[in-house]
C-alpha cells in the first residue's frame, strides 16, 4: 500500500493505526512523498534523525509568503488565510521569529515558571474538588481541558469576572472539527474573542498588572513595541497550542498509564518516578503529532528525493519519538527509561516556548490526581476510546474513569 493511500491525518482510522504505519514506514526510508487533499505536493518525515535535519535545516522555512503567492498558499494551506495564523511566530523566520520569541521568552524562564506553580496548584485543588462530587468522571472534559484553560487566562489576565465567558470561546474554537457546518458558528466565537481582546489590551495599555499581556504590551524602551496584530496573535498560539498540547500531554499521559497498571501502580507508590514518567509520557504519546507547516524553500535533491520550491514539509513528532534507531523498545511504554531526547515539544528555535509551563501542569496535576483518586480507573473498555481526528494533534475525544 503506498503512502497516497495510508496518510489522511485527520480520520479516526489514520489515528487508531498511525503507529503501525509509522513503523512501516520508518523501515521503508525517512522522506515520503504525498499529496494533500488539495492537490498540493507534500512530504512526510518519519524518522528520528531526518526530523532532527530538517527541523534545522535552514532551506525548509515556516514563512511562505516569501517563495508563494497568497493565492498559492491559501490553496496549499487553507487557515493561512486568517492573519491571526499567519502571523504567529511559529509560521515565521527569523529575524521575524526572533523578534516575537525574544518578547515572551521572559516570561516562561524556569524561574517565572516556577512562580506559577501555586497559581497551578490552586486551580488543579478547585477541579478536583467539583469531580469529588461525581463518582463518575469524564476525564478530558471535567479535569484536562479545563486545568490549562484556566491557568492560561489567570497568566494572560482575564479578569476574574470574565474567565467564564473566555473558557467558553475558547472551549467552541478548540472543540471544533473545522467542518462546514460549524464553521460559521466558530467564526462568530473568533470575531467575538477577537473583540474581547483588542478591549483587554487597551485596558491593559492604560491599566497594566502583573500578567503576561501586560508584559508583552510594556517593553523595554528601546524595544520595538508589538503591533495590535502582534498581539493578537501571540494571544491566539498561547491560547490554541499551547492549551491543546497541555490538555493531551494529561490525558494521553493518564491513558498511557490505565493501558499499563503495573507500572501505574509502581508511579503513585513512588513519587520520585513522576518526571520522568512525564517525559515518557511525552514520547510515548506525543501531544503533537506533526510539527507545524514547514516548506521547501527552493528546488533541491534532498536524502535522495526531489523537491520543488514551494512543497510542503511536515515532520512526524510522534513517529520519530517512536524511532527503533534512537529509542530502545520504542513502541512499549517504560517510566523508568533512561535515554529519552523525545522532541515531544519539537527542536531548535522553533522549541515550544510554552514547554515549561505544560511540564509543570502535568506535574501538579497527576501529583494531586494521585493523592486524591488513589483508585482512578477506567470506565469501560480500551477499544470504545476514540482519538480525535484533528490535523496536527494526538488527543483522545473522552476518557470515562471511575474515581
Amino acid at each position: 500500500m503506498t503512502i497516497q493511500a495510508l496518510v489522511d491525518f485527520t480520520t479516526t482510522r489514520f489515528k487508531e493505526e498511525a503507529y503501525s504505519i509509522y513503523r512501516e514506514l520508518r523501515r521503508e526510508e525517512g522522506f515520503h512523498r504525498f499529496t494533500t487533499g488539495d492537490g498540493a505536493n507534500a512530504w512526510l518525515v518519519t524518522r528520528y534523525n531526518e526530523a532532527l535535519d530538517v527541523m534545522r535545516d535552514k532551506r525548509f522555512i515556516k514563512n511562505p509568503t516569501v517563495i508563494l503567492s497568497k493565492e498559492e498558499i491559501v490553496q496549499k494551506i487553507p487557515i493561512f488565510e486568517n492573519e491571526l495564523i499567519t502571523n504567529q511566530m511559529v509560521n515565521l523566520d527569523p529575524p521575524d521569529h526572533t523578534r516575537l520569541r525574544h518578547y515572551i521568552q521572559k516570561d516562561f524562564t524556569p524561574k517565572a515558571i516556577e512562580d506559577l506553580r501555586g497559581m497551578v496548584q490552586e486551580v488543579t485543588d478547585e477541579l478536583i474538588a467539583d469531580m469529588k462530587n461525581n463518582d463518575e468522571i469524564e476525564f478530558i472534559t471535567d479535569f484536562a481541558f479545563q486545568l490549562p484553560i484556566i491557568v492560561i487566562g489567570t497568566l494572560l489576565g482575564v479578569p476574574k469576572e470574565d474567565k467564564e465567558q473566555f473558557r467558553r470561546w475558547t472551549n467552541a474554537i478548540l472543540e471544533s472539527d473545522n467542518s462546514e457546518d460549524v464553521a460559521e458558528d466558530v467564526g462568530l466565537v473568533f470575531t467575538q474573542l477577537t473583540d474581547y481582546l483588542t478591549e483587554l489590551i487597551d485596558d491593559k495599555r492604560s491599566h497594566p498588572s502583573q500578567d503576561l499581556i501586560s508584559s508583552l504590551i510594556h517593553t523595554d524602551s528601546e524595544e520595538e513595541p508589538l503591533s495590535l496584530k502582534e498581539l493578537l496573535s501571540m494571544i491566539f498560539l498561547l491560547i490554541l497550542a499551547g492549551h491543546e498540547t497541555t490538555v493531551n500531554l494529561i490525558g494521553n499521559g493518564m491513558l498511557a498509564l490505565f493501558q499499563h497498571p503495573d507500572q501505574f501502580e509502581e508511579l503513585k507508590q513512588t513519587e520520585q518516578l513522576l518526571p520522568n514518567a512525564i517525559e515518557e509520557m511525552l514520547r510515548y504519546y506525543s501531544p503533537v503529532e506533526l510539527t507545524t507547516n514547514r516548506f521547501a524553500a527552493e528546488d533541491m535533491i534532498y536524502k535522495g528525493q526531489e523537491l520543488s520550491k514551494g512543497d510542503l514539509v511536515l515532520v512526524s513528532l510522534a513517529s520519530a519519538n517512536r524511532d527503533e534507531s534512537q529509542f530502545e523498545n520504542g513502541d512499549q511504554f517504560d517510566i523508568k527509561r533512561s535515554h529519552n531526547p523525545h522532541m515531544a515539544f519539537g527542536f531548535g528555535i522553533h522549541f515550544c516556548v510554552g514547554a515549561p509551563l505544560a511540564r509543570l501542569e502535568a506535574e501538579v496535576a497527576f501529583k494531586t490526581l494521585f493523592k486524591e483518586f488513589p483508585d482512578i480507573q477506567l470506565r469501560g473498555a480500551f477499544d470504545d476510546l476514540k482519538w480525535r481526528p484533528t490535523y496536527l494533534m494526538r488527543g483522545l475525544e473522552k476518557l470515562p474513569v471511575f474515581v
